[in-house]
């Protein structure tokens, strides 16, 4: 788990520890560019004690010294007490009991110390000889070799000492401040990520939540509309018997005035049949409930017969209903009574939509059905295509508005929806159309242009070894 007190202290533009904002190879680069430039070992230690970067390379003194009992135990001694001490005030200086020094300066940030550095050991220029604890340091000390060895330590005058210590501790500086900034950059922006998948998880759950009470609600809508339905059309069957009853003069002669209101009570009950049983195949397209029985049929007899349906209606209207077929069509798959019912509700829709004296057109022919359709490029050169029967229901009505064509499939939805508009219904019909058109495993497009009429294309399976 990620340290929370130390994001919150960088957000605040505050150093929790060297070693979160400086680079490791960036300190040694800098390091070992000094120790090439003047020969002087360089150790950049954190407040904590972490050893940062340590370059040097091994003196003969030193490893002579680390040979003999004693040398070792003093040399492990003052590299303990180096490492150790901090540099209160400013840098400061520790000798070593070969005549050799360290030099110890402090690293601040914002006027607090972070860390720390070490240069050497080197031996001031000003010194003139060695100190006794360089050959008393171990009773087998070779004096003649640990003097010899002394004179080969770098030299470097104090004052030297003192520009170099404060060019570096520049350097290591402003590497800190870069550090530190790119953290700070770093850090705020993980904590706006954060900050934003926060709300986006939040919008997620309210989404989630309203999806599931639309769920119910449509549910709830699906079972009373179905609940409803079904209770209307026990009494509406009867008013339709009853009238049926009624014009056969089963309760007398009837008055010409009296037939007369009698068809109009048949029609307007058969519409509203019509409009109970859009409401049952509704719900139960909506709940999977609606079965299909599918057998192999033949499109030029089930679009004549669908002609021979609508063809009353079209003259009263003056309207001419065309029929045009390809010649040898495939025997397609479909459930009979809904493949008409699709048929019949375009047909309809396209008499309906049609001005006095205009045409409708149903064709039949051969087409294809995409497959297994990738998205993007692949979609063209590797889906797979199977015969299909396409059912082409033409009218050169007034057309749908490019802005409406992806909603008119919607249920309840019309395109002139005022209370004056010209044409009934309760937007049921292609909502119905597309539904069962997919339940067939077919697919339905529509075209239409202001002016010049609407196209609808239903394609429908060919049966198996007829395409």
């Amino acid at each position: 788990m990620p340290d929370d007190t130390a994001t919150a202290d960088i957000l605040m533009g505050d150093v929790v520890r060297l070693e979160d904002v400086l680079s490791r190879d960036s300190v040694i680069s800098v390091c070992r560019s000094f120790f090439e430039l003047f020969g002087l070992p360089v150790r950049v230690i954190s407040q904590e004690g972490e050893l940062l970067a340590d370059v040097h390379k091994e003196r003969s003194l030193c490893r002579y010294l680390n040979t003999l009992d004693g040398g070792k135990r003093a040399c492990g001694e003052t590299v303990r007490d180096v490492r150790n001490r901090e540099p209160n005030g400013g840098a400061t200086t520790h000798s070593c009991f070969t005549g050799a020094v360290y030099r110890i300066a402090p690293l601040e940030y914002q006027g607090r110390p972070v860390g720390r550095f070490i240069i050497g050991p080197y031996v001031p220029a000003e010194t003139r000889s060695h100190p006794p604890s360089l050959v008393s340091v171990d009773p087998g000390t070779d004096s003649e070799k640990a003097i010899e060895q002394f004179g080969r330590m770098p030299r470097v005058a104090e004052d030297v000492a003192e520009q170099l210590s404060n060019h570096l501790k520049s350097v290591l500086e402003l590497l800190l401040f870069s550090g530190h900034r790119a953290q700070l950059a770093s850090s705020m922006q993980i904590a706006n990520v954060r900050e934003n998948y926060r709300e986006l998880a939040q919008k997620n759950e309210r989404l989630a939540a309203a999806y599931e009470e639309l769920k119910q609600l449509d549910e709830l809508k699906s079972n009373f509309l179905a609940t409803v339905s079904h209770e209307l059309r026990t009494p509406l069957t009867s008013i339709i018997g009853y009238t049926e009853m009624l014009e056969s003069g089963a309760a007398g002669e009837l008055a010409q005035e009296q037939n007369a209101f009698l068809q109009t009570i048949r029609s307007k009950a058969d519409q509203l049949l019509r409009l109970i049983s859009s409401l049952l195949d509704l719900g139960q397209l909506e709940q999977g409930g609606l079965q299909l029985h599918a057998e192999p049929l033949e499109a030029r007899a089930l679009l004549t017969d669908v002609a021979s349906t609508i063809v009353p209606t079209a003259n009263r209207k003056g309207i001419s209903v065309d029929l045009e077929f390809d010649d040898e069509l495939p025997r397609f798959v479909g459930d009979p009574v809904r493949v008409k019912q699709i048929l019949i509700n375009l047909a309809d829709n396209a008499v309906k939509f049609t001005p006095e004296g205009g045409s409708v057109g149903l064709t039949a022919r051969r087409a294809q059905l995409q497959e297994d359709a990738p998205e993007g490029l692949g979609a063209a050169l590797f889906a797979t295509r199977r015969p299909a029967v396409a059912f082409i229901v033409t009218d050169d009505g007034k057309g749908i508005p490019e802005d409406k064509l992806d909603r008119i499939f919607d249920a309840f939805y019309q395109i002139d929806n005022s209370s004056t508009r010209e044409h009934g219904g309760a937007g049921l019909g292609l909502s119905i159309v597309r539904q069962l058109v997919a339940g067939h495993g077919g697919e339905i497009d529509v075209t239409s242009e202001l002016g010049q009429g609407t196209v609808f294309v239903v394609k429908l399976p060919a049966a198996a070894n007829d395409g």
